[in-house]
């Protein structure tokens, strides 16, 4: 939800130009602290910075995006597979216009992926259908050590200067322009384009890693819990962490998602366990696409759909409980891209009645308090209540 201020929003973030009366009550109830989410050298992805909302360390765990996203999908990896993150993009006159190939359904990519299949596979080297653009490649022996760039951090650039390098670039590259010759003329792009929608161009592998293992949540904080998202990356930290995995039928990773499932989800899951992790992925799309309006608008409905009912109904069930309204990172319009500045926290304690103050949450509050690190506050936050 992070960004900068916005020209489009009258000088504002889309935070602070967001009707969001639910989270500036929390902030006015609760304490709000500006926290960093990624160590210093780590690039703030949402593989790293949801590690460290969980309480851990990415700087001691992190291995790669990858190998996260297939724990999420069940791919079971051997110590000398190397996994791949494979998106399908749009590069049109060789500069890479969308990372999503405009959000292209999960049934369209299927038929893109398959198709790519006889060109590339082999013993040792397999493509894994995911959700929407987001798929994976396992390869045994594969080049770990290979320079690869996250397609949404060039977004309107020259794919050339990007391109893999190091370790076995070149096997790397030669499966990216294979799926640009198979997809050129397929089908499924034919009629996007006739729909004036991005087609899938072609492959973008990067991410890439050996598989990790993380100390069982519950282990750490002695709370049994689950993650709620409509996105591998998050189902592989449940994974990796023994949290549950909650399926939401509808959730798509998209503005469209199912918000009311969602939070429904997660109360329904606090009638058994004493934690559960809601994850919507629409601001960060947003953010990607550049879009200001729609970012606030996304920020809007999490506020409406997702903090409003859950507080609402905590507040109701009368007992003690600690909300936390946390963001990965900031995905600034003007970037299109992730970036690394402080992002804003709320913890409420409550029940604390009906609350009618309203306070800043926002890129500005640091409140006078020292910036701190994410993967540290939260251990103290997972620690401190008896809940």
């Amino acid at each position: 939800m992070g960004d900068y201020a916005l020209d489009a929003l009258g000088g504002k973030t889309p935070l602070q130009a967001a009707a969001i009366p639910a989270m500036r009550a929390i902030a006015a109830a609760g304490n709000v602290r500006m926290i960093r989410t990624a160590p210093d050298g780590m690039f703030p992805g949402s593989d790293v910075c949801n590690l460290a909302l969980l309480g851990y360390d990415p700087a001691e765990n992190y291995t790669g995006r990858a190998p996260i996203e297939a724990a999420g999908a069940k791919i079971p990896l051997r110590p000398d597979d190397v996994t791949f993150r494979c998106n399908l993009v749009t590069v049109s006159d060789g500069v890479m216009r969308d990372h999503s190939a405009e959000h292209i359904t999960s049934e369209e990519a299927m038929l893109l992926i398959d198709s790519l299949r006889p060109k590339i596979e082999r013993d040792g080297l397999r493509l894994h259908h995911g959700v929407s653009y987001r798929h994976l490649l396992v390869w045994d022996r594969g080049p770990a050590d290979a320079e690869t760039q996250l397609p949404h951090e060039i977004l309107e650039q020259p794919v050339a200067g990007h391109l893999p390098r190091g370790e076995r670039a070149d096997e790397i590259k030669a499966i990216m322009e294979t799926s640009r010759e198979v997809f050129a003329a397929h089908p499924v792009n034919r009629a996007r384009i006739a729909e004036g929608k991005n087609p899938a161009t072609q492959v973008w592998l990067w991410g890439q890693g050996h598989s990790l293992t993380l100390e069982s949540f519950t282990t750490r904080y002695g709370r049994t819990g689950g993650i709620i998202t409509a996105v591998d990356l998050l189902r592989g930290l449940a994974v990796l962490t023994d949290l549950k995995v909650i399926d939401v039928e509808g959730a798509t990773g998209w503005i469209d998602t199912n918000y009311a499932g969602k939070a429904q989800a997660a109360l329904g899951s606090l009638q058994d366990d004493s934690f559960v992790y809601v994850h919507v992925e629409a601001p960060d799309e947003c953010g990607h696409q550049g879009n200001a309006k729609l970012k606030t608008e996304a920020i809007e409905t999490f506020d409406a759909r997702i903090v409003e009912p859950i507080w609402r109904a905590m507040e109701q069930r009368g007992d003690p409980y600690r909300l936390i309204v946390a963001m990965d990172h900031r995905t600034p319009c003007a970037l299109r891209g992730h970036s690394g500045e402080p992002v804003p926290m709320a913890v409420l304690d409550g029940p604390v009645g009906p609350v009618t103050d309203q306070a800043p949450f926002d890129e500005s509050c640091n409140n006078g308090q020292a910036e701190v690190m994410a993967h540290e506050w939260v251990q103290e936050l997972l620690r401190s209540t008896g809940m």
